[in-house]
């Protein structure tokens, strides 16, 4: 009755007042002025949680956010603001006048009126932000190395080298400048200072840093430069690789590269560094060992940097060690030992961290035996700074700590924390703990004690550690001389030991960027615990015998690294301790094999060119944790797989793009499907790209995960009621939730 009422109150407006039928219209359309702008206003919350989540992931990855893009999010919230307020007041429009026959009319004029322009910049709004393609920015990030001065002591008689070394770096007519010095003299330090300076007085726009060390690889230094400079290198070949360094370094008009530890000229142009008449505005500070290097590099003059005088020495040694070596009973002691390092920095921080805290008898036995000094003689390392690291190697507290350091010194320059993660397992390092996060919570701590007695380094970034060379050498030397570990670095022509007695022993063997023609028969290494390999030329087909293994079943940790095998030896099968096989940056031809370690704990194959993921990985039952990151060319897992790995605990799958299967109604599958992960009872951190929200079975997202990293579809499908309650997901201190465009 009531619109009934109005809807004659309207027809006799029209006949009076035929001006005011738009007027009228307002009562007319009541209903639908505020279905429509109920309907746009959910619209528009879409969009702008869909936004949201696109600048929360681009946050994530370090980028920034457009101004435009942040204004529109702004505008949306408060237009959603103003709807919701005229959407709540429309509960007036229901008071009713005339003793309930008929409605407020004025208030539902008013309402109506407001629903209908409120309309339109909802929609316009809409508008713009379909019209955003891209969000955000990659910013060049700040080398973390060069803006802290944490580690850099000023010491007076580095003033004037310090000076001298910033003053050629304008001189117009120096285009190279080199600085050398003995192995841990502090030559890394200083020319990080030299930089520091540099960028902070604005005499370069840019400055790079990269470490080159004893076995130099020219990919890893063109894309350390790159990366510092906003650059991505696709480029396989080097030589391509370095005609696109070139192009971005001669863009920069004043740019200063930093490359540390040469133990070898470096061919410039083979890495993409122009200088001299190419460009008069890069300049190139070199840091080396050996004077002899740096003057074939076409370096003006070196600079030499010399030992700590004793005063200096001593702050150092006193400012490490701490206080307590000023008390009268130990002071004497700690001098003689600080003098007894001669003037090395290294050896100064290292023997005083490890003789922090100790007792008055273990100064003065650290004293004798660092005045006599080790007879090992490393090329540029002195025998105070091997005595004094081989000595704090010796204080570590306990065998797990050696263990931890001596895998660190056979896995190369670089030491990426989750590999370490994965020896420390497999060699038994890590033994006693139930499961994998807290194997890796003790492992964090261990490795922090490590660089708190300054044996283990800080990477470039948090998944990744260093050590300096000459800790290297030592915790190598003192392995090979002590304990039967093999190594080569960098060598293109080298052999197997065979002596009997050795090979008896031996329970270590590493080869690090080295040639590796075949791995032959008939090698016996009855004690062989750990073996890693990383070839120099992954592009080289390796000759493996099939009875490679014969004779190593004590075998816990296999690392075969940027290798091609055609096929695995059928030996394998006799590995029935092996707890950790890593295939990493491996061409794979047939890997089946893997199957029968029915004992294996964790494989890894990233960035591998496997396609198919054989039916016989599902014998591994006891499999803890699998990672295939990068396979970029996995495209099939076999069914039934994934859902026998019933103790898996984590599951690496980033930037695998398998063809995931949806379970029908009575058929028989032929790839795995997402809902296998569902049966893991033990699964605890997930890493996964899948291609849409289609093929999400029903529950997916109702288990509890400790650390999760998904990417589902693209960034601006409608994100399932599920994720937006991650809480009742997912628990623990590492929950993100990545939700980008599909690759």
């Amino acid at each position: 009755m009531v619109e009934s009422i109005v809807t004659v109150v309207i027809e006799v407006a029209k006949c009076l007042a035929p001006p005011t039928e738009h007027q009228f219209n307002y009562f007319r359309n009541y209903k639908s002025n505020f279905k429509n702008l109920k309907e746009e206003l959910e619209n528009l919350k879409g969009d702008r949680d869909s936004m949201q989540h696109r600048v929360e992931d681009a946050k994530r990855q370090g980028e920034v956010i457009e101004g435009n893009v942040e204004k529109w999010l702004t505008k949306a919230k408060n237009i959603v603001i103003d709807a919701e307020k005229i959407i709540g007041d429309e509960e007036k429009a229901n008071n009713r006048c005339f003793k309930g026959l008929c409605p407020n009319l004025k208030t539902r004029y008013q309402l109506s009126k407001a629903a209908q322009e409120q309309l339109k910049p909802i929609v316009n709004h809409r508008k713009e932000g379909i019209q955003f393609h891209t969000i955000s920015y990659r910013t060049i990030p700040e080398d973390i190395s060069l803006q802290s001065s944490t580690g850099y002591e000023a010491f007076e008689s580095r003033f004037s080298t310090l000076r001298d070394i910033r003053n050629a770096l304008t001189n117009a007519n120096a285009g190279i400048i080199g600085v050398y010095g003995m192995g841990g003299i502090g030559k890394t330090t200083l020319v990080k200072a030299v930089a520091r300076q540099a960028k902070e007085r604005k005499l370069f726009d840019q400055v790079v840093f990269s470490e080159v060390s004893q076995t130099p690889n020219i990919k890893d230094i063109q894309k350390e430069i790159a990366e510092k400079l906003g650059l991505i290198l696709h480029e396989e070949t080097v030589s391509r690789r370095a005609s696109r360094l070139y192009e971005r370094l001669k863009e920069e008009k004043k740019i200063l590269v930093v490359l540390d530890n040469l133990w070898k000229c470096l061919n410039l142009e083979t890495v993409g560094i122009p200088y001299g008449d190419d460009h008069k505005g890069c300049k190139i500070l070199l840091t080396s060992r050996d004077r002899s290097v740096l003057l074939k590099m076409g370096s003006a003059p070196p600079f030499l940097i010399g030992v700590l005088n004793e005063e200096e020495a001593w702050r150092l040694f006193k400012m490490t060690a701490g206080d307590d070596v000023e008390h009268r009973e130990l002071n004497s002691t700690a001098r003689n030992v600080a003098m007894a390092c001669g003037g090395l920095p290294i050896a100064l921080t290292t023997i005083a961290r490890a003789l922090r805290n100790r007792s008055m008898r273990e100064w003065k036995n650290a004293l004798q035996q660092l005045r006599a000094p080790s007879s090992v003689n490393f090329e540029g390392i002195s025998a105070e700074a091997y005595s004094a690291i081989d000595l704090s190697i010796k204080y570590l507290r306990g065998d797990k700590l050696r263990k931890i350091l001596l895998l660190c010194s056979l896995m190369g320059n670089r030491i990426a924390t989750s590999d370490l993660f994965k020896y420390c397992m497999g060699w038994g390092i890590l033994k006693g703990v139930n499961k994998m996060a807290d194997a890796r919570i003790k492992l964090d701590a261990l490795v922090q004690e490590l660089r708190d007695s300054s044996l283990l380094l800080a990477g470039d970034n948090n998944e990744e550690l260093s050590m300096h060379d000459i800790v290297r050498d030592v915790a190598t030397s003192t392995a090979c001389h002590d304990q039967n570990v093999f190594v080569v670095r960098d060598e293109n022509v080298w052999g197997w030991p065979d002596d009997e007695d050795a090979l008896e022993k031996y329970y270590a063997i590493s080869i690090i960027d080295s040639s590796i023609p075949e791995l032959p028969e008939g090698l016996e290494y009855p004690k062989l615990e750990f073996l890693f390999m990383c070839s120099k030329d992954p592009f080289v087909e390796i000759n493996i015998s099939k009875s490679f293994f014969k004779e190593m079943r004590m075998l816990r940790v296999v690392g075969f690294s940027k290798m091609q095998l055609s096929s695995l030896p059928s030996s394998m099968d006799l590995l029935v301790n092996l707890q950790t096989l890593s295939l990493d940056q491996s061409m794979l031809g047939d890997i089946a094999i893997i199957g029968k370690l029915k004992n294996l704990e964790i494989l890894s194959m990233i960035n591998s060119d496997i396609v198919k993921l054989p039916e016989a990985f599902g014998l591994l039952t006891k499999l803890r944790l699998l990672d295939l990151t990068d396979c970029f060319q996995l495209k099939v897992i076999a069914p039934n797989v994934l859902s026998s790995l019933i103790r898996l605990e984590e599951l690496y799958m980033r930037n695998c793009f398998v063809q995931w299967e949806v379970r029908g109604v009575n058929t028989e599958r032929s790839c795995a499907g997402l809902d296998e992960l569902m049966h893991l009872p033990r699964l605890t951190s997930l890493e996964i790209d899948i291609g849409n929200d289609d093929i999400l079975p029903e529950g997916f997202f109702s288990r509890r995960l400790e650390n999760f990293k998904i990417s589902v579809g693209d960034a601006e499908s409608v994100i399932p009621s599920e994720v937006l309650m991650a809480d009742d997901w997912a628990s623990g201190t590492l929950n993100i939730y990545v939700w980008t465009s599909c690759k």
